[in-house]
């Protein structure tokens, strides 16, 4: 089937709406910001040789933090397609179409929650991670005192607070959004974003050193639950506080959610053994211009080294061919070798190394490596802190 893909523009904003709706659900009467344009993001549509709308895919305009460093991405959202129109090459249009725009404006990897995880893999993407929630008794927290710390309830204006404690968290990290642009420069209607009640904030010496923010639910007792969708500690002090504020809910709230992140403060004082296997959102990734990629994020300062491989990638043919990496003193670089790599590196394969979540030797007994030279090689790629996520999109 042949499709048109194209931005939205104003005119097609309801029809995109109501697409969405039909794919994943969602109330009939649209919000206001679904029917405007957002900075930095941007809609695309495939339309068939009627001119009607059969497939949209959304670049979202995030960041993300790799080492210290911002990547630019094409973040990926909101991806349907008419049910008549599905497995006939829609949504590969699409997203094919959405890979070069993005690396035409600079681009340098690309994230998504798959629906379907075959469609993403067909065109590069591959599953590297999960968005981790843990569901907590409220009663199993721990409430012992923390000497020097002053906890408050928080104000609108402490949002910056919880902006700037995020960034310390994430900085340093693989993966996390830098929560800039697109949807998270929109303003809120209310005091508080969609679905946020209230912070709670952590000081110690007059300084924020950690911050909750959650949504109270309905109802009360056993089958209540708080939703965190942000539970930030920059010392351990202060992630004992924040544990034990949600302990405090036990009077009214049987179950709290929170979000994990993998060696933080905050992690290290709930009672994660007594989590039942709470909910998990995989996550896939690739390169959009794999020398952006290795060039542009923070690598660890103490890793040297180089590796020659020929890349596969049959979806953006920029990226495909013989590479050789090489690492030194916390930077990266790609570039042309002269030789003919002994390794072929599937394009999937290159995102999970990438993402520090496989080694060369692994994703050769996953079949995304193959050639007569070892593929441990290959872990110079993954040097770095795996990736992680603490937003959906």
């Amino acid at each position: 089937m042949s499709v048109t893909v194209r931005p939205l523009v104003d005119e097609d904003l309801p029809a995109a709406w109501e697409l969405g709706r039909l794919a994943f659900g969602g109330p009939v009467t649209p919000p206001d910001r679904a029917l405007r344009p957002v900075p930095g993001m941007l809609r695309l549509g495939a339309f068939d040789e009627r001119g009607r709308l059969v497939g949209t895919a959304t670049d979202t305009g995030h960041g993300q933090w790799w080492g210290g460093r911002v990547l630019a991405t094409a973040d990926v959202a909101g991806v349907a397609v008419l049910p008549e129109y599905r497995g006939a090459g829609v949504a590969r249009a699409l997203l094919t179409d959405l890979l070069a725009r993005g690396r035409e404006r600079g681009a340098a990897v690309s994230a998504l929650y798959p629906t379907v995880s075959a469609v993403y893999r067909r065109l590069g993407w591959e599953v590297v991670g999960a968005l981790q929630r843990a569901d907590l008794d409220t009663a199993s927290m721990p409430t012992a005192p923390v000497p020097g710390v002053r906890v408050r309830p928080g104000e609108p204006v402490d949002l910056a607070v919880v902006d700037a404690l995020y960034e310390t968290l994430a900085r340093p990290r693989s993966g996390l959004l830098t929560r800039r642009g697109g949807r998270y420069d929109l303003p809120h209607d209310g005091p508080w974003p969609d679905g946020v009640d209230g912070v709670t904030v952590v000081e110690q010496d007059g300084a924020p050193t950690g911050a909750l923010v959650y949504g109270r639910g309905t109802g009360y007792g056993p089958d209540a639950r708080l939703t965190v969708s942000d539970l930030l500690a920059v010392t351990a002090e202060a992630g004992h506080a924040l544990v034990g504020v949600l302990a405090g809910w036990r009077t009214v709230t049987g179950t709290v959610r929170v979000p994990l992140l993998a060696g933080d403060a905050a992690s290290g004082g709930l009672p994660l053994e007594r989590s039942p296997a709470g909910p998990a959102t995989a996550w896939m990734h690739r390169p959009v211009d794999v020398v952006r990629a290795v060039a542009d994020r923070g690598w660890p300062g103490h890793v040297r080294g180089r590796v020659a491989f020929t890349l596969v990638d049959p979806v953006v043919p920029e990226n495909a061919g013989p590479w050789e990496l090489e690492l030194a003193d916390g930077a990266g670089e790609l570039r042309r070798p002269g030789r003919d790599p002994g390794l072929r590196l599937d394009v999937r394969g290159f995102a999970q190394l990438y993402c520090g979540v496989t080694t060369g030797r692994a994703a050769a007994l996953a079949g995304l490596v193959h050639g007569p030279e070892d593929p441990a090689a290959l872990d110079l790629l993954a040097a770095g802190p795996p990736a992680q996520l603490l937003d959906y999109f």
